[in-house]
């Protein structure tokens, strides 16, 4: 980042978009460096405890409101979307896990960050002096949806997802933030309208209301941020995943494969971030088998590694459970058996769990990410 501030003139909005597309990015917006209309939900949120272990939303909250705290003198918010292909996928199968969408691959912040950067650094060529810029991908104090909703990539869906009408919400959002003074986008209205197939297919009942989602019912969130127990009451509706959820998007009507457009993959963005082969429906005795160092090398350079290797096995414990697949029986005893007593708890409700399926009861339905 350049250290002086910019002075007018400088590039158009229209430059600056059309240098994000350029580099790869499927959407670019503009915003306002200031905080989004929705912006100040923020602290309601949090107040009413929806963040639950995510301490670290609670710090610096008055940044994340206005990014004329995290940049003095930011005058724009250059909001970019990248798509990420879904694909169509087979049944995850007896005996194996569910994995979201986004996370297979190549670690997403890495791919949008460095693509970022190079956005940052072409604003000085384009304004030809320096320029003051800061990019952001989903680690920084910044609310890059709501941003993105104001600089209109689209709109904040019900399932608080940003959705756009033509690409759907299978998007990764990342934001730059840049002392140079840009002209406005006009945001996208809420075409949402009386649908509420995201809100009435959480498994966990995660959204109180609509655009309110309570994150400690979330399954995404048990799976990936929550480092305690699974609450024994969402086991059963966490079905086969081991690693986040995709059920609100997948019934979202603007995902529908013969609706949704997924532009061509130009740059070969798409192909670093899709699913490697083991971590599509991978075994579930796979995953109960991997030690530490065998998930550092089946995790590397992807965003997996965010739920650590303990509670990826914590995870697959209970997908196992669920899975009425008795041939992993020996790995649950196993774990049941082991030093680590959050395992071993999981490991003992997995036990339990595939011995009620065994003796005729039906697996419930549980979120799915295929």
């Amino acid at each position: 980042m350049s250290g002086a501030a910019a002075q007018e003139p400088g590039p158009s909005g229209s430059q600056v978009k059309a240098l994000a597309l350029a580099l790869g990015f499927d959407l670019a917006g503009v915003a306002p460096a200031a905080p989004a209309p929705t912006s100040s939900f923020l602290r309601e949120w949090l107040a009413r405890g929806f963040a639950g272990e995510m301490e670290w939303l609670n710090r610096r909250v008055e940044a994340r409101i206005d990014p004329r705290r995290v940049l003095e003198h930011a005058r724009s918010v250059v909001a970019v979307a990248l798509v990420y292909d879904p694909g169509l996928r087979p049944p995850a199968g007896r005996g194996r896990g569910g994995v979201a969408r986004y996370a297979g691959g190549e670690d997403y912040h890495d791919v949008l960050r460095e693509r970022l950067r190079a956005l940052g650094a072409g604003l000085e060529a384009l304004a030809q002096r320096a320029v003051r810029w800061r990019a952001y991908v989903d680690t920084g104090p910044v609310l890059e949806r709501a941003l993105a909703a104001q600089a209109g990539l689209g709109w904040v869906g019900k399932n608080t997802c940003l959705i756009h009408r033509e690409l759907g919400s299978y998007l990764f959002l990342g934001a730059l933030l840049t002392d140079l003074d840009l002209p406005a986008d006009t945001p996208e209205p809420d075409h949402c309208g009386s649908c509420r197939a995201c809100l009435d297919a959480c498994p966990t009942q995660a959204f109180v209301e609509p655009h309110v989602l309570d994150a400690t019912r979330c399954l995404s969130y048990l799976t990936i941020e929550s480092r305690s127990a699974i609450p024994e009451r969402f086991r059963e509706a966490q079905g086969d995943l081991v690693f986040g959820c995709d059920l609100c998007q997948e019934v979202c009507p603007f995902n529908l494969r013969e609706r949704r457009r997924v532009p061509q993959d130009r740059l070969g963005l798409r192909a670093r971030l899709a699913p490697r082969t083991e971590w599509v429906a991978p075994s579930l005795g796979w995953l109960l088998s991997l030690d530490e160092a065998a998930w550092r090398a089946a995790t590397r350079r992807s965003a997996l590694r965010r739920a650590k290797h303990r509670f990826l096995l914590r995870n697959a414990l209970v997908a196992a459970g669920n899975s009425a697949d008795p041939a992993l029986r020996p790995l649950l005893e196993r774990h049941a058996a082991g030093a680590d007593p959050l395992l071993a708890e999981h490991a003992r409700w997995a036990l339990g769990r595939l011995s009620s399926l065994e003796s005729g009861q039906r697996p419930t339905p549980g979120g799915r990410a295929f």
